[in-house]
């Protein structure tokens, strides 16, 4: 059985073997494929596995050999799986892999913001504490997160992790979701282990000192932080999103940092990645923009290749595991 992975170096850049996906048949990967090769380094794979690689109608069509698609990832916008079920390939993806990885990493990006440790360390290295008359010096209001409100919108995995560690610091704790009231989402909530208070989405933009995005894209959430928004939401508010760029306007959230609206934006996503020039957050105030690696500790990227690989393994023994098309296969 041919195996073939298009892009694999995000996942594996030399220092997270291939092992368990190696083991279930003849191994190619490719750190990266241009649009021009994907046919090419296709046509004689089982099993395809992508990340970001477009895996098209068109392109699926010319496969008669291909019995699975892999994602070495959650979201699967990048294969038309529509087409893949109807000519009965499975596409199977990636979930629950990186959970603790992302809530921390936004939990670092509300400390960045709250204590500027990157600054004050560049600003010790340039001399300034040296030639400082007192004992300390600081840039800036430093903010304590105890007493403050996180309000978290997309109380799933992720979020109520971000919860747990937001409660370990002092916060309150408020869940809303895009697609329910607060009423809905408490009686469908279990237990997360921590005091939460669940509130319709008006509430929570309104009484967030912290507000941290956890919901998927959709067409309900595709710009759900814009103007409108932004205006209910106390000033000095925090905004955090490490779920996906196209949640904000992104010329609105800026024009709330230049004014003071907002406090601060701490974010791992962009509406266009790799970042584009003319992106309005890159010229904000009080803004720190990491490059799409919430997700990508070694422990996490360990868990994207155990995980598919236990999924692929489960649905060639004909138990479909994880498949995101399974209602529209058709036999093949």
């Amino acid at each position: 059985m041919k195996i073939v992975i298009l892009d694999g170096y995000t996942v594996n850049p030399g220092d997270n073997p291939w092992t368990a996906l190696a083991r279930l048949g003849e191994l190619t990967v490719y750190d990266r494929t241009d649009a021009s090769d994907i046919l090419a380094r296709s046509q004689d794979a089982d099993i395809l596995i992508t990340n970001k690689t477009p895996l098209r109608a068109e392109t699926l069509e010319k496969l008669p050999n291909l019995r699975l698609v892999g994602i070495l990832a959650t979201g699967y916008d990048v294969v038309d799986v529509e087409r893949a079920g109807a000519l009965g390939i499975p596409v199977v993806n990636v979930v629950n892999y990186g959970a603790d990885a992302v809530a921390q990493h936004c939990m670092a990006l509300l400390l960045e913001l709250c204590r500027r440790v990157g600054l004050h360390d560049r600003l010790v290295r340039e001399g300034k504490w040296a030639d400082c008359p007192d004992f300390c010096f600081w840039q800036g209001t430093q903010l304590e997160l105890c007493g403050k409100t996180m309000g978290i919108l997309g109380f799933g995995t992720i979020g109520r992790k971000v919860g747990h560690l937001a409660h370990a610091f002092g916060m309150q704790v408020l869940a809303a979701s895009a697609r329910k009231s607060g009423a809905e989402l408490a009686k469908t909530s279990a237990d997360p282990g921590y005091p939460v208070r669940y509130v319709d989405c008006a509430e929570l933009f309104a009484a967030s000192d912290v507000l941290s995005l956890h919901t998927p894209l959709s067409d309900t959430t595709r710009g759900i932080v814009n103007a409108q928004s932004l205006a209910t939401m106390k000033d000095g508010a925090i905004l955090l999103n490490v779920a996906r760029g196209p949640l904000l306007d992104e010329q609105a959230v800026a024009e709330a940092l230049f004014s003071g609206k907002l406090a601060g934006l701490g974010c791992d996503v962009v509406s266009k990645e790799p970042i584009t020039k003319d992106n309005p957050l890159l010229g904000a105030p009080n803004t720190y923009i990491t490059p799409h690696i919430a997700w990508a500790s070694l422990p996490a990227r360990q868990n994207i290749i155990r995980i598919l690989a236990d999924n692929i393994e489960a649905c060639l023994a004909g138990r479909l595991k994880s498949v995101v098309n399974e209602g529209l296969l058709a036999r093949k």
